[in-house]
């Protein structure tokens, strides 16, 4: 179905729309769908073709897949993580969120960064800031997940900071069965030193 105007200009009327109204945005975005012919917004986006990073990767990913993101500091490894799981969602799958790193206000307003309204996916996106985090942990909370859930652990490294926990090739092994077994995606975000130097070594 064609667009009446480019998303940008979409998005611009909602957030007139909104403002005008005094209406939540997620509304906003809701109605203008409604008048392009979707039920909601987030139908309206998965129709969209993918120029993102994020969904070029998502497309090539098969349940059971762990996925390593690595880079230094600031370079955006958890923007991309989150736009993985938003383009998950987008198709229609679960996505859940294990940071040690980041508290739940940091993660909601990344969703605001990419310019992505968090209400359109609260019942799909599960996010978690617990202390506890392990690969333990992580495997009792997606007990229930259905299959094809794509999961983010932020960051790897942390996983095993508290010395209870067992050695972090260990609980990599564990999440890598657990992924295939239950036809998880995991999406593991990993910090490269900023004194690594790719030139002197791979």
């Amino acid at each position: 179905m064609k667009l009446s105007a480019p998303i940008y200009h979409l998005k611009r009327k909602a957030k007139l729309l909104s403002r005008e109204q005094r209406i939540p945005l997620h509304a906003a975005l809701n109605r203008i769908a409604v008048q392009e012919g979707y039920r909601d917004w987030s139908l309206l986006a998965a129709q969209l073709p993918t120029s993102r990073p994020a969904g070029r990767l998502l497309a090539r990913l098969q349940p059971g897949d762990l996925v390593l993101v690595g880079a230094r500091p600031g370079q955006g490894k958890t923007l991309m993580s989150l736009e993985l799981a938003i383009a998950a969602m987008k198709s229609g799958n679960r996505a859940a969120f294990f940071t040690l790193e980041y508290s739940a206000r940091d993660v909601l307003d990344r969703f605001q960064a990419i310019e992505v309204e968090y209400a359109q996916f609260d019942e799909l996106f599960e996010l978690d800031c617990s202390d506890a985090i392990s690969a333990d942990y992580i495997t009792r909370r997606l007990a229930a997940a259905a299959r094809g859930t794509l999961v983010v652990v932020d960051y790897l490294q942390l996983l095993d900071q508290k010395r209870e926990n067992p050695a972090l090739a260990e609980q990599v092994r564990l999440l890598k069965s657990i992924a295939r077994e239950r036809g998880l995606t995991i999406v593991f975000i990993s910090q490269i030193d900023r004194s690594y130097d790719p030139t002197k070594k791979r």
